[in-house]
């Protein structure tokens, strides 16, 4: 056994690049699942020595994701590898509005990606990891609002909600096998990264809670994306990872 593996979602900006980038420096193979390829993130595999692999994928369809990942899984040498870890980290923000005024669309669309595909891609993962004589462990990147409801929010609230309750139920399945996965649903703090610009830069007429988000910008109480992957994947590593389903990376 050689290095870890880690299989990436949403790797193409912000926190999930970030993320990208401090796991290939620290040894481990990389597969990324993302909507565009990152040139730097090759410079850094090739600069560490370390395998990478980049997927152009629209998580918009998980189903085939998914597949693509089972039947990429089955391909590999679990003896190369220490450990195997999923990361769901990609999701949209659908248009800020009340739901009276939200398109079908969008919201279907928030619901496939920040939903649909993690539960999908969770599948996939276990079910071919299952014989992997190695820990194994997923992380979904939750959300406060996944918690807390807000006006105007619903489609992303509903989809983090989501994620963090079918995490649970994942965490009672796995517990049944000697081998099971680590599980945990993270809340990853308040980050500035394009969500947070589009939160602000909404309608104050259709967003109630827009100044909250000014003032977070305003008084600098936002993580860095660096700051923010560094915190997440601290997390991740932790031996007691996995004991709470649900988790703030504050706590």
């Amino acid at each position: 056994m050689n290095t870890s593996l880690y299989i990436l979602t949403g790797a193409s900006r912000g926190m999930g690049l970030a993320m990208a980038e401090q796991l290939l420096q620290k040894g481990n193979a990389l597969l990324c699942i993302s909507r565009h390829t990152h040139p730097e993130l090759a410079l850094a595999a090739q600069k560490a020595n370390v395998p990478l692999t980049q997927w152009t994928h629209d998580l918009a369809d998980g189903e085939g994701a998914s597949a693509r990942l089972r039947e990429w899984l089955h391909s590999q040498n679990p003896a190369d590898f220490a450990s195997a870890s999923l990361i769901n980290n990609a999701g949209v923000i659908p248009p800020i509005a009340p739901l009276r005024q939200s398109q079908p669309a969008d919201l279907a669309l928030a619901l496939r990606v920040g939903l649909e595909a993690p539960m999908q891609l969770c599948a996939a993962f276990l079910g071919a990891t299952q014989a992997w004589p190695v820990p194994r462990k997923v992380l979904n990147i939750s959300s406060g609002l996944g918690r807390y409801a807000m006006a105007s929010q619903a489609g992303y609230c509903a989809a983090k909600a989501g994620m963090d309750h079918f995490t649970r139920c994942l965490a009672l399945d796995e517990a049944l096998h000697a081998n099971g996965a680590k599980v945990s649903s993270l809340a990853p703090g308040v980050i500035d990264t394009d969500m947070q610009v589009q939160m602000r830069g909404a309608a104050g007429e259709a967003f109630p809670d827009q100044s909250k988000f000014l003032q977070l910008k305003a008084q600098g109480q936002l993580s860095s994306p660096a700051q923010a992957a560094t915190q997440v994947l601290g997390y991740l590593a932790r031996p007691d990872f996995g004991d709470k389903p649900v988790a703030d990376v504050r706590d």
